[in-house]
Parts: C-alpha cells; sequence; structure tokens
C-alpha cells in the first residue's frame, strides 16, 4: 500500500488506463486536431500571403495609374501648347499675307493712279493741241499741215513743263 487508501494495483490500473486513453486520443483525435490546426495555418499564412500580393498589385495598379495620368496631362499640355504654337503661326501668316496683299493693292493703286494720269496728260496734251490749231487756223485764217502743229505744240507744252518743274 502506498498511501492511504490507494492501492499499488489500483495505481497502476490508472496509470495504464492513462497511457491507453492518451493512446486513443493519439491515433483518434491528435492526429485530426493538428491536421486541422495545421490546415488553419496554412490557410491563415495564405491568406496573409494573399493579402499582401493584393496590396502589392494595387500599389503597382496605383502606380501605373498615377504615371497614365501624368503622362495623359504631359499629353494634353503638348498638345495644348502644339495648338497655340500652331494658332500663333496662323495668325503670323494671316497678317504677313493681309499686310502683303495691302501691299500689292496699294501699289497697283499707284500704278492705274501714274498711269491715268499720264492718260490725263496725253489726253490734254491732245486737246490742248487740236484746241491750239483751231485757234491757230482760226486766227491766221489757213490751216497748217496737222503734223507741223502738234510738233510746234508739243515742243511749247514740254517747254511749259520744264519751266513749270523748274
Amino acid at each position: 500500500m502506498i498511501g492511504s487508501g490507494l492501492y499499488f494495483g489500483d495505481s497502476i490500473f490508472y496509470v495504464v488506463c492513462f497511457l491507453l486513453l492518451m493512446w486513443i486520443v493519439k491515433v483518434l483525435a491528435w492526429k485530426p486536431v493538428t491536421k486541422m490546426m495545421q490546415d488553419r495555418a496554412d490557410k491563415i499564412s495564405n491568406d496573409i500571403d494573399s493579402a499582401e500580393n493584393s496590396r502589392n498589385e494595387a500599389a503597382d495598379l496605383v502606380q501605373k495609374r498615377q504615371a497614365a495620368l501624368a503622362s495623359s496631362r504631359s499629353e494634353a499640355q503638348t498638345i495644348v501648347n502644339d495648338a497655340k504654337t500652331n494658332g500663333q503661326q496662323q495668325r503670323e501668316q494671316i497678317v504677313t499675307q493681309a499686310q502683303t496683299d495691302a501691299q500689292t493693292l496699294k501699289q497697283n493703286a499707284q500704278k492705274d493712279i501714274e498711269q491715268e494720269r499720264q492718260d490725263a496728260l496725253v489726253n490734254a496734251r491732245n486737246d490742248v493741241a487740236d484746241l491750239s490749231i483751231e485757234i491757230a487756223s482760226k486766227i491766221i485764217q489757213r490751216e497748217l499741215k496737222a503734223d507741223d502743229q502738234k510738233a510746234l505744240i508739243d515742243s511749247y507744252i514740254e517747254g511749259l513743263g520744264k519751266q513749270h518743274e523748274s
């Protein structure tokens, strides 16, 4: 007897029952429980890895979106600058063309005016010559040859023109 009410045989029986119970638990429950715990740990680990991968992919996507946005802004700014430059060039071309057209019109008008002036002078000379011939023929009561009279009047008008220019 080991203790007061506990027998050695009972103690061995309890130890054997305990060991048998532990072996049954190990065979029937321990492996499934540890497998379940390992599966749960693996799932948690996979979920953490998946979440980390998703976070990394999201960060990469954010960077790509920001890069695309920056590229779009840059491209839009380039388009606006090109449009401004083209508009400025077109404006300058239009102004230059308008100035050239105005200068051409002015020169043509001056040429037309000069031509009209020359025509008016020729007509005036002819009118003066005809009038002078008529007056001279009435005065001298005879008619000179038209070529002689015209030469005489032209020389007289040129002389007047030279005196007037001086």
